[in-house]
């Protein structure tokens, strides 16, 4: 939950998002141009409000010119091709329908070459050429009462963003999306981008390089990874990698005319990229969430399972019967006159209203009760003024056991508070570097002497390096450091 649009998303939300784009357009296939044209522009719409985008112009500029030159050599003309940086701290890209392509700030940060970076947003021109959304098998798994719990969120505060935010929580919470590739398109993607990678001049060994440093993160991360990466919809079997290695050979490449003159040039494109958690949007720390750019923290219920998106940010019971979630109501500083105007659209019976005290904070709390097809719904919902800025905390459970939840709604709602000292200094962000190694020196020692939060070995991954081997010839290595978090440290 940040404060540009309203927008920046983290945990478990983005990795279901992710999935759940590259499944948009499964129940509509055969598609039209046309067709698939709207459900992308709608795709992406959805990419920037629950995912957020990077908006360092130099650095959106720089993909944006890579892509454009890739996408004017696609087999299909019928499209206008969009370039974006997703603002996803994990390793990813993926297309949506109608053109739209991604890669993620992760990806970047773990990209060692133009070439590299260049075969992977062809592979995704490769899946819109190919149309294979259209042709995509995928499941969705229901997400049980949580859906119902969304209809009351929504009938008490304004409609179908609610819905969606409340609805999108209880994916996460619940099963989740899952969506892949066929192993048949993932080859067809990858003969299309290297294609597309060769004739516009770059090598096409980058795709087998990037795959191989990224199955080497996937298992540097194994026993502790939570959110898939682009090996977790795009699979790299042994078999694919080599074909990558044996297509680049036998490949003819045009003559090279690289954006970025060399390796140093390219990671000075990414010199500065936020990398890892991004405070900007809100960090969780157990199950307390703060946010630096609003000035609140705010601690729901442990145990439950947690997700953070440009709407919203918020938590569900294990067993998904309840959930509570926080969200930026508006500008204001009468809670009461945003708690009428919210009631005075809808038609949802209200059990119960006054103002309340949260802290030395102005709040207004209704508590609302409405059957649905499926059950009784209650809610509590309240609102909280907060430096210009009108907070709605939404409590929602089966009415049958409301009075059980009561507790711990009340506890999640007292507990929105600004942020201390001792608040802000804890938060920190983690920036990538472009360090220049000493003759001779290990990646241990370049480490401690630069403040590198990295591990020598996700060093050695980030870099493409094998740990045991010395250093590429520039000798120049990302490294990532810790900064007191302040919006200009977002600053390049």
């Amino acid at each position: 939950m940040s404060v540009a649009d309203h927008a920046a998303d983290r945990g478990r939300l983005r990795a279901a998002f992710v999935a759940l784009a590259a499944c948009f357009a499964v129940a509509c296939a055969p598609l039209t141009t046309e067709r698939e044209v709207a459900l992308g522009r709608g795709a992406a719409r959805q990419v920037e409000l629950e995912m957020g985008l990077v908006r360092d112009p130099e650095l959106v500029a720089y993909v944006r010119a890579l892509g454009g030159r890739l996408a004017a050599l696609s087999p299909r003309t019928d499209l206008s091709y969009d370039f974006n940086v997703v603002d996803m701290a994990e390793a990813n890209a993926f297309a949506l329908p109608g053109g739209h392509i991604y890669v993620s700030r992760g990806l970047l940060a773990l990209s060692n070459s133009e070439d590299e970076l260049a075969n992977v947003i062809g592979h995704e021109i490769g899946h819109v050429a190919g149309r294979h959304h259209a042709q995509q098998q995928a499941r969705q798994q229901q997400v049980g009462v949580l859906s119902t719990l969304g209809t009351l969120a929504a009938a008490v505060v304004g409609g179908a963003e609610a819905a969606q935010v409340v609805g999108q929580l209880g994916q996460v919470a619940g099963a989740g999306f899952l969506a892949a590739h066929s192993r048949d398109q993932e080859r067809e993607a990858d003969e299309i981008g290297q294609a597309l990678a060769a004739s516009a001049g770059w090598n096409p060994s980058g795709m087998a390089e990037f795959l191989a440093t990224l199955g080497r993160e996937t298992t540097l991360a194994l026993g502790h990874k939570t959110y898939p990466s682009f090996l977790d919809t795009h699979p790299a079997t042994p078999e694919r990698v080599e074909s990558a290695w044996a297509r680049a050979r036998s490949l003819a490449r045009a003559p090279a005319n690289p954006l970025a003159r060399d390796r140093v040039a390219f990671l000075g494109q990414l010199d500065g990229l936020v990398v890892d958690e991004d405070p900007a949007a809100g960090l969780f720390e157990g199950s307390v969430f703060r946010q630096p750019d609003l000035d609140f923290r705010v601690v729901f219920p442990q145990g439950w399972k947690t997700a953070n998106t440009p709407s919203a940010v918020g938590a569900a019971a294990a067993d998904q019967s309840a959930l509570i979630q926080l969200a930026l109501a508006g500008s204001g500083s009468d809670p009461r006159a945003a708690a009428q105007q919210a009631l005075a659209k809808q038609e949802v019976p209200v059990v119960q209203h006054g103002p309340i005290a949260i802290g030395a904070l102005r709040g207004y709390q209704v508590r609302v009760s409405q059957a649905s097809q499926q059950t009784k719904v209650g809610g509590l919902f309240t609102w909280i003024a907060h430096g210009g800025q009108i907070y709605r905390i939404e409590c929602v459970a089966a009415e049958a056991r409301f009075a059980s939840f009561a507790p711990l709604c009340a506890r999640t709602t007292q507990s929105f508070r600004p942020l201390d000292a001792a608040d802000r200094e804890a938060i920190r962000v983690h920036v990538l570097r472009v360090a220049t190694a000493r003759s001779g020196e290990s990646l241990a020692a370049l480490g401690a002497r630069t403040g590198n939060v990295w591990s020598p070995e996700r060093t050695a991954v980030a870099n493409g390096l094998d740990a045991a081997s010395g250093l590429r010839p520039d000798g120049r290595v990302k490294i990532a450091v810790s900064l007191p978090y302040r919006a200009s440290a977002r600053e390049r």
